[in-house]
């Protein structure tokens, strides 16, 4: 059995994607409750919660390109 080479770069590439968003999500949050008397506060908080759930979403995405990699799983094909 033999990895997947390219998937495996695939993956850690989405990584990459995945350590920026889970260090941008938090920057942004932290900067919308610390300006909560700003206008701008529903926008900027709505904007850092969809960052989080992307970084977390990115995360599995991540781990399942790389434990395809590495196991060489094939893609399943759709009869329709």
């Amino acid at each position: 059995m033999r990895t997947n080479k390219d998937l495996l770069i695939k993956g850690i590439k989405h990584f990459a994607y995945t350590f920026l968003l889970m260090f941008t999500a938090p920057t942004v949050l932290w900067q919308a409750f610390k300006n909560q008397e700003h206008s701008f506060y529903i926008p900027v908080l709505i904007v850092g919660l969809i960052l989080a759930i992307a970084a977390i979403a990115m995360a599995f995405y991540s781990v399942h390109l790389i434990m395809n990699a590495l196991f060489n799983t094939p893609k399943k094909k759709n009869n329709g």
